[in-house]
């Protein structure tokens, strides 16, 4: 009798809130094979670009023939009165614990449950080890991290696959499984620079690079060219596969936002080893502050300190410049930075000015400015589609500088025509102080060639 009423009760209907990423991995891993829900459709934030497309069904399963609308977030409260929405779930990353309980509450008052998905659910079981890099907050220096991990388990003989966070802003179906294994692979995916700035330096290395939709597939098809998988996070969202070894980085430039952010927090919380970062560039009060916070979140973690020291491919040429820095993108926009390395490098090496790009805005960058105030006088390096990267062309252009300093892990020189000259600065992570990470790492990856 209860499988009777279970096969006639009727399904609960899910909106989920996103931005084109984790929004995606839960529904494949939680509701597309669930004849208990009816997802109604994605919301899409953060990311632009993204709402009016559908989910296809070649992706969203048998139970949605005709594929998941994804619909843009503002007046997400209507679509849980007009669909008669039963469950809300937040599914995107970098959002404050304040705000998250704003969407909550709007979530309640509409009529519907709010949820959030957590580990147990949403983790991938791997036949190989899995060693992930994450963070509490956006630009807290993953992608060096990552680097800096996967040179250590080569110089140890392992052959590594890194995954990505996901990052589809294209044909939804061709990237459900995207493999990298050269930078002409990259040229044939037509990447955004969001994703170039990831995949180049780990392919310059000579590591493979795994991204896509679909995480189950890429999983398997990643363990099967690896003895070892590093999963390299976006913004501070939890790892999709369940991690033999955690490492968590945490940002002393940002102090308190380890205990304030979503899902960075619950990173925290779990973390085998916490990273503070960037400790050559932050005040040591901040250091210990940070130290301190993780002490009381996670008193079992390993915390080891790392610097990021800054270089330029030619320090003397930003000297007595007026310069137009532009800054690693996600790191100052959801992240919440006002400024990133390449502002500290152009003060660092002497530049006389720093020229605003804000007046000189084109285009789809104007309303960057406008939603991320906390900028400084920094261009943010945006190129979500080919839209987007004429206008942060044009930008360029348009502003009145001698000099331009390139701090995107991508060297944009090769990507877009610049008529100013340009510098471009580099930032990888040093070891400081004991503990160290990389014999921690050693004695890892010296077990994982025992069990092989």
């Amino acid at each position: 009798m209860p499988a009777e009423r279970a096969s006639t009760a009727p399904r609960r209907r899910v909106l989920i809130l996103g931005a084109a990423g984790r929004d995606f991995h839960d529904f494949n891993v939680v509701f597309r094979d669930a004849p208990a829900y009816e997802v109604v459709g994605f919301t899409a934030a953060q990311i632009p670009n993204i709402a009016g497309r559908t989910y296809p069904p070649q992706l969203a399963g048998p139970l949605y023939p005709a594929g998941i609308p994804i619909l843009p977030q503002k007046g997400w409260e209507d679509l849980v009165r007009t669909r008669g929405v039963d469950e809300v779930v937040f599914a995107y990353s970098d959002v404050s614990h304040l705000d998250v309980m704003h969407v909550a509450s709007r979530a309640v008052a509409a009529g519907a449950d709010f949820r959030l998905l957590g580990a147990g659910a949403t983790m991938l079981t791997a036949s190989r080890p899995v060693v992930s890099i994450c963070a509490v907050r956006t630009g807290c220096g993953k992608s060096p991290l990552a680097r800096f991990v996967a040179g250590v388990f080569r110089a140890a003989g392992l052959r590594v696959a890194v995954v990505r966070h996901p990052m589809p802003y294209g044909d939804l179906v061709e990237q459900a499984v995207q493999r990298f294994a050269t930078l002409e692979d990259l040229e044939r995916a037509d990447c955004t620079i969001e994703e170039r700035e990831e995949y180049e330096p780990h392919i310059a290395a000579g590591d493979l690079v795994f991204a896509g939709v679909d995480y189950e597939r890429i999983l398997r098809a990643a363990e099967s060219e690896a003895d070892i998988i590093l999963w390299d996070g976006g913004n501070n969202d939890l790892p999709f596969f369940r991690p033999d070894l955690e490492i968590v980085l945490a940002d002393p430039h940002r102090p308190g936002h380890e205990t304030t952010y979503f899902p960075g927090e619950a990173n925290l919380v779990r973390a085998d080893v916490v990273v503070l970062t960037k400790v050559d560039t932050a005040d040591r009060e901040d250091v210990r502050d940070v130290r301190e916070n993780v002490r009381l979140v996670n008193p079992r973690a390993t915390v080891v300190e790392m610097a990021m020291p800054l270089r330029a491919d030619d320090e003397q040429t930003v000297r007595g410049k007026r310069v137009l820095v532009i800054e690693d993108g996600p790191t100052v926009t959801h992240g919440g930075m006002g400024y990133g390395a390449g502002l500290l490098a152009a003060r660092r090496f002497g530049a006389a000015a720093l020229v605003d790009p804000r007046p000189y805005a084109v285009g789809s960058i104007k309303p960057v400015f406008e939603a991320y105030p906390q900028l400084g006088p920094v261009l943010p390096a945006m190129g979500y589609g080919d839209e987007q990267i004429a206008d942060l062309e044009a930008t360029i252009e348009a502003v009145p500088c001698d000099l331009v300093v390139v701090a995107s892990p991508v060297d944009l020189r090769r990507l877009l025509r610049l008529s100013k000259p340009a510098v471009r600065v580099s930032y990888e992570v040093e070891e400081r102080g004991e503990p160290k990470l990389s014999p921690l790492l050693r004695e890892f990856a010296a077990r994982v060639k025992t069990r092989a």
